[in-house]
């Protein structure tokens, strides 16, 4: 039997995790935002006010639930306060030993009966729900880029995640006004599983001299209708992120066909990670995009 979700705790306030605090307060749900720093939190509240602020603009929304949205929505540098949270979602960097650091440091403080859920692209759930104390209470709810656009979030049991766990949270996504997909813990999951390697093949035909970095994007928006090209949108996601999952597949399923493009590790470790450093497969640091192969 599910339980109501009234408050909700978001770790993390960068893309991911101001946009599900924005969703989470439209829906009439008090947020606590947590981050390291309060420069982070007030650049991620400022965010979340542009974006309700447009959509008031586009009518989508009233001035007084915008100005009720913010109102719900309070922030903390630590974990501390986040426990009176009903469940805490984090949102952290794809790398699974900050994961479970932060898990660890978080169920210490947690009321017993929270649930705790991670937003990850591709970590194994079960490995993660197995880092805290709670992995019948541990479930995966991976939304997707931009939230507050985007309609569906999968959801992804652990090996214990109880059906409490798992209505409960399928209940709270129906309260955001989001579709489910259920996905098996497998590596990425279903969404990332399809889509990561076409952009990680689209970066090999770069690598390759197949096309140049204008002709693959607009090759894949032309011609099959993609509403953005792989390129362009491997530096929405963030280039660093493309290859952790990446990263996950390959070592995951150790199938060669998942192997990371060289030249998609080059520009990680050139720091070029697209546009959150305003270098990637294109220069955003001018009046617009330039490619840069």
């Amino acid at each position: 039997m599910a339980v109501t979700i009234k408050k909700v705790g978001v770790i993390g306030s960068g893309q991911m995790g101001n946009g599900i605090a924005q969703v989470a307060a439209l829906a009439g749900l008090d947020v606590v935002l947590n981050d390291v720093s309060d420069e982070h939190l007030k650049s991620a509240m400022a965010t979340i006010n542009g974006h309700l602020s447009r959509q008031v603009a586009r009518q989508a929304i009233t001035e007084d639930a915008r100005k009720k949205a913010l109102d719900r929505i309070t922030s903390t540098e630590t974990l501390d306060g986040l426990s009176d949270c009903d469940l805490v979602i984090e949102t952290a960097v794809e790398k699974e030993e900050v994961k479970r650091k932060i898990f660890h440091e978080l169920c210490a403080v947690l009321k017993p009966e929270a649930i705790v859920a991670t937003n990850s692209s591709s970590i194994s759930i079960t490995r993660l729900a197995a880092s805290t104390d709670r992995p019948e209470r541990f479930i995966g709810i991976h939304f997707m880029n931009p939230v507050p656009q985007m309609e569906l979030v999968e959801l992804i049991r652990g090996i214990a995640t109880d059906d409490m766990t798992f209505d409960t949270a399928k209940e709270f996504v129906g309260k955001l006004g989001k579709q489910i997909a259920v996905s098996e813990d497998f590596p990425a999951f279903i969404v990332n599983r399809i889509l990561l390697p076409m952009i990680n093949e689209a970066i090999y035909t770069l690598y390759e001299g197949v096309g140049n970095v204008e002709a693959i994007d607009a090759a894949m928006k032309l011609g099959a209708h993609h509403p953005m090209g792989p390129l362009e949108l491997a530096d929405f996601i963030g280039l660093d992120t493309c290859l952790s999952i990446m990263q996950v597949l390959h070592e995951g399923l150790a199938d060669s066909k998942y192997r990371p493009c060289p030249l998609l590790v080059k520009y990680v470790e050139a720091g070029w990670l697209g546009r959150k450093t305003q270098r990637g497969f294109y220069d955003y640091r001018g009046d617009k995009p330039v490619p840069t192969r």
